[in-house]
């Protein structure tokens, strides 16, 4: 049974569907004695990056082999034209928005990179109960398309906010202690949709993080941010306790003395901080962000998209159980405290104080 692959860009290919037949190309052609001009083969190299299916290894050993031999300009171009002519005619790729519909998300697929953008600019981007839903599905959406790497950001001047406290005004009929079993699995299946998540995941931070946009960090292959970002985890002083698995891997990855400033007693970094504790990859100029990313982006996407989710099982893989372990564990305690006095008197102090402004 032969496989048929559609393209992604050149040169990387992922399977899609079975078939029972593909035309044979006939590889060995005789070219024209003239030979092909420098346009000719200038062209040729150009069409080969619009090829939507797999050659075959045969065919690409030969392209590789004519691309270096000076003196076989015209065969290469033949080559390419026999290939083109078996697909049919070349229908542009077009970049692609999102193929479901979100309220509270910007997503969209261009140049091989899938972009999650929380957009409630005008709330800093905190999260609801909805947006935890659209984010879950925006993640399972990515997971399966074709990008090669996925990014989240933020609208506006905020990354995120974090938990929007009026979640916590939205009580069910089975009253407070339906409302936290509620949000207890949700976070759970919210901070599962990371851990499980199988390509490379990119924060790209564009101004202050509080809570659980922090705490998921830890979850990411690379974060970038600007100089003008923050990280806040004021979990103690909501009465409530770390998620998102950092419990975990903040200490692993900053040390307990340092984890313990941010994560007990909410102790704010600046993105310099956050870097120099290994919490942030790199901080870039506010004025040249944006620009600078992108372009760190757009190479990334170019690279082989099966060898990095492939290379991110083996680095991920071996500590998935324990990060599933963790997140079922720091739920359970977020449980507890959200229906202890201690965090809801913390709640409303925090409301009583924003009332006031």
């Amino acid at each position: 049974m032969a496989v048929a692959f559609r393209k992604i860009s050149p040169w990387r290919f992922v399977r899609a569907v079975q078939v029972t037949h593909i035309t044979t190309l006939k590889l060995h052609m005789t070219g024209s004695m003239m030979g092909a001009t420098v346009e000719q083969f200038n062209e040729a190299k150009s069409q080969m990056g619009t090829l939507k299916e797999d050659p075959g290894n045969q065919a690409k050993l030969k392209i590789y082999a004519l691309f270096k031999q000076e003196d076989a300009r015209q065969e290469y171009v033949d080559l390419i034209d026999s290939l083109l002519a078996a697909e049919g005619p070349v229908v542009a790729a077009q970049p692609t928005g999102s193929a479901a519909t979100f309220e509270t998300l910007l997503v969209s697929t261009e140049d091989n990179i899938t972009t999650i953008r929380l957009n409630r600019p005008q709330k800093k981007n905190a999260i609801t109960v909805e947006m935890y839903n659209e984010i879950i599905k925006a993640l399972e959406q990515a997971g399966k398309d074709d990008s090669v790497i996925t990014v989240i950001t933020g609208s506006g001047d905020f990354y995120c906010s974090g938990n929007d406290l009026t979640n916590f005004t939205k009580i069910p009929e089975g009253g407070i202690e339906q409302m936290a079993k509620n949000a207890g699995e949700l976070l759970r299946e919210y901070v599962k949709a990371f851990i499980d998540f199988p390509k490379p995941l990119i924060a790209v931070v564009n101004g202050p993080a509080v809570g659980v946009s922090v705490t998921l960090l830890g979850l990411f292959e690379i974060v970038y941010a600007t100089e003008r970002a923050t990280f806040h985890t004021p979990f103690s002083q909501l009465g409530q306790s770390p998620e998102g698995c950092s419990s975990y891997t903040f200490p692993k990855i900053m040390g307990n003395a340092k984890s313990s400033e941010m994560l007990l007693f909410n102790k704010k970094l600046t993105a310099v901080q956050a870097c120099a504790q290994g919490l942030v990859t790199e901080v870039f100029p506010d004025s040249s962000f944006q620009t600078e990313v992108t372009t760190r982006l757009k190479a990334y996407a170019k690279l082989p998209r099966n060898s990095l989710a492939l290379s991110k099982q083996l680095i991920r893989g071996t500590e998935k159980e324990r990060l599933h372990t963790v997140n079922d564990q720091e739920v359970e305690r977020l449980v507890e405290r959200w229906l202890s006095d201690e965090c809801m008197q913390a709640i409303m102090t925090f409301f009583q104080a924003k009332a006031k402004l």
